[in-house]
């Protein structure tokens, strides 16, 4: 059986946000939108993403590290959102196992959302109904585009290709490979919902700190305690200069 999925490599990815952006626009404009955004540029700005980036940092300083994590729906192959459903909303398709919601059954019971373990289901609160990453799957199949490009918008979009697609059940694709020879790992595996959707580690790069950078250093020109000034004589700035 099929099951499509995203690969991340938290390696590579610099949390451009061209994933988010990108997953907004097309999916605002999809089958899916459109995603609702409320007070966009007031000082409490809410809106609807299937997908989000979150960033912190690791370690003590000096040895210190940013990481960026995206994440979205994980599409798993026994979702607890699927069970929880009253109206059957929440279904996972049986032909490529990805995870979608209907919207003209949800009633907005926020049931998957307090039953996801991962946090990635929103409400928008115009329509009033549950929301969720979808793969893009009105892309992934659109005979209209070319092949290259029957891929999620996240994955187009990733200018350092932090993001693979594929079917991970095929023992030869391209995410099951990195997912074998990475050391791919599922998210929060503890849970029993087995994610489809998988992260490639952080691989540990070294880097060295010399005592100077931990401290200012003084500037070369100062000279008995003072700085520099120029000369009585030199021109000045509105000497120089036409305003």
């Amino acid at each position: 059986m099929t099951q499509l999925a995203l690969v991340i490599d938290l390696n590579v990815c610099v949390g451009c946000h061209a994933c988010v952006t990108s997953c907004k626009e097309w999916n605002d404009a999809g089958s899916a939108g459109p995603l609702t955004d409320q007070n966009a540029y007031a000082k409490d700005p809410t809106g609807t993403f299937f997908n989000r980036v979150q960033t912190f940092e690791v370690g003590e300083f000096p040895d210190t590290q940013t990481v960026h994590f995206p994440k979205s729906c994980l599409h798993c192959e026994d979702p607890p959102c699927v069970p929880v459903c009253p109206t059957g909303a929440s279904y996972k398709r049986a032909e490529d196992g990805i995870v979608l919601v209907d919207y003209d059954k949800c009633i907005g019971c926020k049931y998957c959302a307090w039953a996801c373990p991962y946090g990635v289901r929103e409400m928008d609160q115009q329509q009033k109904v549950m929301t969720k990453c979808t793969l893009c799957v009105d892309r992934i199949y659109d005979s209209l585009l070319p092949e290259r490009d029957r891929k999620p918008a996240c994955v187009m979009a990733c200018p350092t290709n932090a993001r693979l697609f594929g079917d991970i059940h095929d023992p030869d694709s391209e995410v099951s490979v990195a997912i074998r020879e990475q050391g791919g790992y599922a998210l929060m595996p503890e849970w029993g919902t087995h994610p489809a959707n998988h992260y490639l580690p952080r691989r540990k790069t070294g880097f060295r700190i010399d005592p100077d950078e931990l401290k200012r250093v003084d500037n070369p020109l100062k000279v008995d305690g003072k700085l520099p000034k120029p000369p009585t004589d030199a021109p000045a700035l509105d000497d120089v200069t036409s305003w």
